[in-house]
């Protein structure tokens, strides 16, 4: 078994990345306010059809960050409590937030949807696969 305490480190690494593009997202919503392309009303739903893509993708983005790695956060943190982080459960956590850094890369920037679809598959494969380690670990194997 290896310090426990190392699993923390990917799900910092995760949280960053979600401070960050949460940091980012109110810059680009004035933007879009200041340039006339968005109202502030816009925004009074979350978005409507008016708000420029770039604000809209930048708030999927956000939403993607709390979405799936809720399941993350919850399986690192059941690894931790139960002392069972190793080799296998840390190189899977650092896969995911590898690729979810990879997602959110892609989506902020070239967006090439079935690149980025590939990467949220694989994230979420590596994810299942932390979820039967964790499992299997469990089950006493």
């Amino acid at each position: 078994m290896l310090d426990k305490h190392l699993i923390l480190w990917p799900m910092a690494a995760l949280a960053a990345l979600t401070f960050f593009v949460l940091t980012v997202m109110p810059f680009v919503r004035v933007v879009a306010v200041r340039s006339g392309k968005a109202r502030v009303h816009d925004f009074k739903l979350g978005e409507s059809e008016r708000v420029p893509e770039s604000a809209r993708l930048i708030n999927r983005n956000y939403m993607n960050l709390l979405e799936l790695p809720v399941l993350f956060y919850v399986a690192c943190l059941i690894v931790f409590a139960d002392d069972r982080v190793n080799a296998l459960t840390l190189g899977l956590a650092w896969a995911f937030v590898a690729l979810r850094y990879a997602h959110s890369i892609v989506h902020l920037s070239v967006n090439i949807v079935l690149l980025r679809l590939a990467l949220f598959a694989s994230a979420a494969t590596v994810l299942l696969g932390l979820w039967l380690a964790i499992f299997w670990q469990i089950a006493g194997h």
